[in-house]
This record gives C-alpha cells, sequence and structure tokens, in this order.
C-alpha cells in the first residue's frame, strides 16, 4: 500500500485563518497555498497507509478524552536562528495543545515519534524566506490578536503536489456546558490534482 505523510493540527477559523495565510503568501512563502493556518500537534510524518485505520481510532480516542478549551493568539515571536521561522504566539491553550500532542505521539500509540525541537504551540506566519521578508512578517503582525474556543483537531495528509488536505476531523467528547463550535476553515480542500 505504500507510505503516507500525515500531521495533526488545529485550524485557526475564519476569518483569521484566511487572514494569516494570505498575509505569509504576501511575504513571499512559496508553501503558503498549500498549508491551511494552523497549530501543530502532530509534525509531518511518515507511515504505512495500511496503519490509517488503527491510527484514526487513536486519535478518535485522544479526541474523546478532550474538553472544549479556550485559544489565544497574541503578537509574533521567531524562532530565528535556530531555525527560519516566524510565526504568532499562542498566549493561552498552551498547556492543552502540550497535553494533547504527548497524547497523540504516545509511544505505546500508531504514531509515536521523537520531536527534533522542544514542542512549542505557534502559528507559522513565514518559513524559510528572505531575512528582509521575515522581519516584514515579524513586525507587521505584531499586534495581530484572536481568539476562540478549540473543540476538535484533524487529519491533514499531504498530497504528491506538497498541498496538506483534510481528511477528518476529531471533535471532543462532551463536556459541561456548551462551547460555540470552530467555524472551519475557508481553502483547506484545493481541487484534487487533474488525472
Amino acid at each position: 500500500m505504500g507510505t503516507v505523510t500525515l500531521g495533526v493540527s488545529i485550524a485557526v477559523p475564519e476569518p483569521y485563518g484566511s487572514f494569516l495565510q494570505k498575509r505569509r503568501e504576501g511575504f513571499g512563502d512559496p508553501h503558503a497555498h498549500g498549508i491551511p493556518t494552523h497549530v501543530t500537534l502532530l509534525p509531518p510524518t511518515e507511515a504505512d497507509a495500511s496503519s490509517l485505520p488503527a491510527i484514526e481510532e487513536h486519535l478518535a480516542r485522544v479526541a474523546a478524552e478532550c474538553r472544549p478549551f479556550p485559544m489565544r493568539l497574541s503578537g509574533t515571536g521567531t524562532f530565528r536562528p535556530l531555525s527560519p521561522v516566524v510565526y504568532v504566539n499562542v498566549v493561552e491553550g498552551s498547556a492543552s495543545c502540550a497535553w494533547l500532542q504527548k497524547r497523540i505521539r504516545d509511544e505505546a500509540g500508531p504514531v509515536a515519534r521523537e520531536l527534533q525541537f522542544p514542542y512549542h504551540p505557534h502559528v507559522t506566519v513565514a518559513h524559510g524566506i528572505a531575512e528582509e521578508a521575515m522581519d516584514r512578517a515579524y513586525e507587521e503582525l505584531a499586534a495581530f490578536e484572536a481568539a476562540w474556543t478549540i473543540d476538535a483537531f484533524a487529519l491533514y495528509e499531504q498530497g504528491p503536489d506538497g498541498v496538506w488536505r483534510l481528511e477528518r476531523e476529531y471533535p471532543f467528547g462532551e463536556g459541561e456546558g456548551t462551547a460555540p463550535a470552530v467555524p472551519h476553515q475557508t481553502g483547506v480542500r484545493p481541487p484534487a490534482p487533474s488525472r
């Protein structure tokens, strides 16, 4: 069956998702069109296609254990010079994201893996572009603010064209009270390549 490249993330909802994706394109990031705006829970990971049912069951179990939680983004940060990335800060919801990503990567689970760097939830807005453009992203989004309630995460698969496509969403278990639904991010399902 071959291998697939998977990722698990929390989508940044509208209107923020499209706004940040367009800004990322505007800074000259050539990969912006193929990456929905998100907070990573599982970075790109190769897996045998035959293990997808077990991965999906695992993700559903993790989601069922979680309750909706607030997320707030504010200002910018960077991983430079260690890594050529400028990002928007996650200032509320970080601990919940850290718990989720650890459960998803659990060593007893089907997508166990070590991380290249310590986990730091963030929303990438520039990656691997000219230093001047990175500086511009850092400065121009410094006042960016957004807040919403997280009630799901999603599994994505990277196609041969480099585009990440939504495969399945995993809603959280029922918590106390009701949380507003997170609207879908537009543009996360580009048309399939013509054959």
